[in-house]
C-alpha cells in the first residue's frame, strides 16, 4: 500500500454530517463551523466562496471543494447576496442574527435543507459532508491548503451520493460515510497527481524505489519494533544510505517519521471509544499503554485520555 492509501486506511467517517443543500437565488450562508475537513460537491448552479481576507473562489457543477480547518467563510450565489443562515462553531444553524434556529424551518426532507420551495425552483444544489475531529489525520490536513477544488465531472461517485443522500433506508449512514470517504480519497488523489494541491514530501517520496519501499513497510507494519538497521535490511541498503535518502526526500529521519505516524494513527484510533489504550498501543507498535502515553504527550502535549475526552466533548 502506498503512502496516501495507508494514510486514509485508518478510522474513517463514522458520524459525519451529511446534507443536501438546495437554494434559490439570492442567497448566502455564513460558515463558522470548526470541522477539520468539509467536502462540498456542487451538482447545480455556481457556488461562490468568499473568505474573510477577500479571497473568492467559484465552484461549478462537477467540481468538489475540500475545506480544511477552521477558516471562516461565506458561500452564496454572488458576493452581495443576503445572508439567509449562519452555521456556528458547533455546526448549529441559525438565522443571520443568531437569534433562532432555522434547522427545522428550512428542512426540506431527508438530509435536505435550504430556502427553495421545491426542486424546480432550486438554482443551486450542493452535497455536503463534514468530518468530525479525529476522523481526519493531521498529516493529511497539513498537506492541503484551506481550499482545494477538484474536477470530478467524469466520476460517478457524485451522482451516487446525490441519489443516496436523500434515501431513508437501513444502514444508510454507513453507506453515506463510505461514499464520502471514496469522494475524499478520489479528490485527494486527483489533486495531488495533477499538481493542483501541493504534493507533500511523504507522498512524493513513495515513488522512490528505496524510500517508497521503506514507507510502505512502515505504514503496513506499524506494529513491528522497527529500527533503522532492520528497516535498511528490509529495503536492501545500508543504514547510512537509508537514513540519508529518507531524510532528504521525506524531510525527517525514518524513526522520527515512524514516531509521528504512530501517534497520528493512535490519535485517530482514540476516536473509537470501544478501543482500550492497551489495544491501541499494541496496534501502533508500543509495548505498553505507558509507552504510548509518553510518546503521545511528547507529540501532542497531552495524554491520550485527555485527547479522548476532548473528542467526546465535540
Amino acid at each position: 500500500m502506498d503512502a496516501l492509501g495507508s494514510l486514509l486506511n485508518g478510522p474513517r467517517a463514522q458520524q459525519a454530517m451529511l446534507l443536501r443543500m438546495v437554494m434559490t437565488e439570492p442567497w448566502a450562508v455564513r460558515i463558522e463551523d470548526e470541522s477539520p475537513m468539509t467536502v462540498v460537491a456542487v451538482t447545480r448552479g455556481t457556488l461562490l466562496v468568499t473568505y474573510d481576507d477577500g479571497e473568492h473562489r467559484e465552484i461549478t457543477p462537477g467540481q468538489v471543494a475540500l475545506f480544511r480547518g477552521t477558516h471562516h467563510y461565506t458561500i452564496g450565489d454572488a458576493v452581495d447576496s443576503p445572508l439567509v443562515a449562519h452555521i456556528d462553531a458547533r455546526g448549529d444553524c441559525y438565522d443571520p442574527t443568531g437569534t433562532y434556529s432555522v434547522a427545522e424551518p428550512m428542512s426540506l426532507g431527508v438530509r435536505s435543507w435550504g430556502n427553495a420551495t421545491g426542486e424546480t425552483t432550486a438554482d443551486s444544489v450542493m452535497l455536503i459532508g463534514a468530518y468530525l475531529l479525529g476522523e481526519v489525520g493531521r498529516r493529511l490536513l497539513s498537506a492541503l491548503d484551506r481550499l482545494t477544488v477538484v474536477d470530478l465531472t467524469d466520476d460517478p461517485l457524485i451522482a451516487m451520493m446525490e441519489l443516496e443522500i436523500v434515501r431513508d433506508a437501513p444502514a444508510q449512514e454507513a453507506v453515506l460515510n463510505r461514499l464520502l470517504d471514496l469522494i475524499l480519497v478520489t479528490a485527494l488523489r486527483r489533486s495531488m497527481e495533477s499538481g493542483q494541491a501541493q504534493t507533500p514530501a511523504w507522498y512524493a517520496a513513495h515513488n522512490d524505489p528505496i524510500v517508497g519501499h521503506a514507507l510502505r513497510l512502515l505504514h503496513n507494519n506499524i506494529e513491528r519494533p522497527w529500527t533503522v538497521a532492520s528497516l535498511a535490511s528490509a529495503t536492501g541498503v545500508s543504514r547510512a544510505v537509508l537514513a540519508r535518502r529518507f531524510t532528504e526526500l521525506v524531510g525527517e529521519p525514518p524513526m522520527g517519521y515512524l514516531a509521528n505516524w504512530r501517534v497520528s494513527v493512535a490519535s485517530e484510533l482514540l476516536a473509537d471509544s470501544g478501543s482500550t489504550l492497551a489495544a491501541i498501543a499494541a496496534r501502533v507498535g508500543y509495548g505498553t499503554p505507558f509507552a504510548l502515553s509518553a510518546a503521545f504527550k511528547r507529540h501532542r502535549g497531552m495524554s491520550p485520555a485527555d485527547y479522548r475526552r476532548g473528542l467526546a466533548a465535540v
